[in-house]
């Protein structure tokens, strides 16, 4: 059904793709902080040696995991805490699809993370069984793999709620319209906080990213390669940038696309704050795009007639909501797509101009719950669980109430398109119930080989900002920017600048002598109704968090 993700209290954006095959020396200590003299950095070595050894046992998917032929799945084994790589242990889940070239051609496995935290990378493999021609080359060279990162999907997943009651709606207004309302969103949080504890099973403490690439260095010893050949999106970017920081000689090939900002300043707290400003940005060239069509989505000829037009959608589904189900929140959770992806404009201008010419089924479809898909509604809950785990273990958030409250109703006054929404989704962080850990000092340390950074000038859930400071941190590495363009995730884009630049890094490993700047991509064509291209290309996309 519906792609976005439910959330507490409202809707919300959070964050976020010659032979060197041999037996792995799995056996060099990662760099950078774990250090080898760490427990960490011991723990890591031995579980990627003992997978080194173990391979993995390729086999044809299960049939509910909705993968056939020739992809292929299996698991790798990871401690639970590296510290202790005697203690538990749990399956990472992954797939492959084999490399398409011949045996000379062939430079390893390519191994994607499409964001989240919390996304699954599982359905890469399809880019080759679908022949997707912006990786027809790239797929002559490399196994593509993806996994379910640790807590995901297959990957010993968490809970934070009944799946259910998670995408129950309509829910609560983001907007709060006083004080009791703030205070009743604070008491979901704070719920919500309490039931991750209880419901993941001992997880939670080491739901991190540095857990996480760790994982990532087990898994690239598990296949068999010496070094890793990664592609991260969005939340995959910090991901990418913290595995290049612990194990900088491990990288082989590394592309990372639409950036989180990595400074320990950012992580997690500011870079919410930051999307904020940038999903209003967005939202406003989506308007603009609306109102140039407006002679096939009668929604409104001018950016501010569409924006009056909105706010009218809105205050009529507080009052009542739209089938029964859909208010403000289960609203923006759909419209937030359009500031997301380009792929999503026509899609969410068709079903809202359907709406506004008597068709309430098409936007209830497509914003409001599915409650009798059950492992959809499971899915959701699950990644959402991941995203909150991850961002709010990772590093230090604000306790003090006074403080959000303070910085969201700042903001809310020039940017309210998702500032409250995305408050609520992110408070439990405030009161989380596990030790939260301090960030990663992010840099390249020796042997990082040249990183290639991807960035639309305009994105709305990872600002330009933080491109610009990762590549700071990874000494020489190179950065490709789409210029005027806003979409997230361009490397899955056709733009011929940026295509053929992707393709000379990952098969030559080549990059230009200085950054690029590149024209945008074609803006989307509009339509009435989403095109079967378009809903194809849309279910390439990770799901929102």
């Amino acid at each position: 059904m519906n792609r976005r993700k439910a959330t507490i209290g409202a809707a919300g954006a959070g964050a976020l793709i010659a032979g060197l095959i041999v037996v792995p020396s799995a056996l060099a200590d990662g760099a950078g902080q774990d250090g080898p003299g760490t427990a960490e950095a011991r723990g890591v070595k031995a579980a990627a040696a003992h997978a080194a050894k173990a391979g993995i046992d390729w086999k044809t998917c299960p049939k509910d995991w909705g993968f056939d032929k020739p992809i292929q799945c299996g698991y790798v084994t990871v401690p639970v805490d590296y510290a202790k790589p005697g203690g538990r242990t749990i399956k990472i889940a992954v797939n492959r699809v084999k490399s398409t070239g011949t045996k000379d051609e062939r430079q390893g496995s390519l191994v994607y993370n499409p964001g989240g935290p919390g996304g699954s990378g599982m359905r890469f493999p399809a880019r080759v069984v679908d022949e997707n021609p912006l990786w027809t080359k790239t797929a002559k060279a490399y196994d593509f793999v993806g996994f379910d990162p640790r807590g995901v999907g297959h990957s010993a997943p968490i809970s934070c709620m009944d799946p259910q009651e998670f995408v129950k709606a309509p829910k609560a207004d983001p907007v709060p319209d006083d004080e009791a309302d703030k205070t009743a969103q604070r008491k979901l949080a704070k719920e919500y906080a309490d039931g991750c504890k209880e419901r993941s099973e001992g997880l939670l403490p080491h739901m991190t990213t540095p857990n996480t690439a760790r994982d990532l260095d087990v898994v690239r010893a598990a296949l068999g390669d010496k070094k890793l050949n990664f592609l991260g999106v969005s939340y995959g970017t910090y991901l990418g940038a913290v595995y290049s920081t612990l194990f900088p000689d491990h990288v082989r090939r590394m592309v990372v696309d639409s950036v989180v900002n990595p400074s320990r300043d950012q992580i997690w707290y500011r870079n919410n704050l930051d999307q904020d400003v940038a999903f209003q940005m967005r939202w406003d060239d989506w308007k603009k795009w609306v109102a140039e069509h407006d002679a096939t989505y009668g929604i409104g000829d001018t950016p501010a007639k569409v924006e009056k037009q909105w706010e009218k959608l809105r205050a009529a589904a507080k009052k009542e909501p739209v089938g029964g189900v859909v208010g403000p929140a289960e609203l923006l959770g759909f419209f937030q797509s359009a500031p997301y992806y380009d792929q999503a404009w026509a899609e969410v201008a068709g079903v809202w101009s359907a709406y506004l010419k008597g068709d309430e089924k098409a936007l209830v479809e497509a914003a409001g719950p599915d409650m009798a898909d059950k492992a959809g509604n499971k899915a959701s809950e699950n990644g959402n669980a991941v995203y909150t785990a991850v961002e709010c273990t990772d590093a230090k958030w604000p306790t003090s109430w006074e403080k959000w409250d303070k910085d969201n109703s700042k903001l809310h006054e020039k940017y309210p398109f998702l500032t409250w929404s995305n408050a609520w989704l992110n408070l439990p962080c405030a009161t989380w119930p596990v030790k939260q850990q301090k960030a990663l000092e992010i840099g390249g340390g020796k042997g990082l080989p040249p990183v290639l950074i991807t960035q639309s000038e305009r994105d709305a859930a990872t600002p330009y900002g933080g491109a610009v400071e990762l590549q700071k941190r990874l000494k020489g590495s190179r950065l490709i920017t789409e210029k005027d363009a806003g979409s997230h995730g361009i490397t899955n884009v056709e733009n011929e600048c940026i295509n053929k630049r992707v393709d000379a890094y990952l098969l030559k490993g080549t990059v230009d002598k200085k950054d690029v700047t590149c024209g945008p991509h074609a803006t989307p064509e509009p339509e009435q109704a989403p095109a079967k291209a378009e809903a194809e290309a849309r279910a390439q996309l990770p799901a929102l968090p």
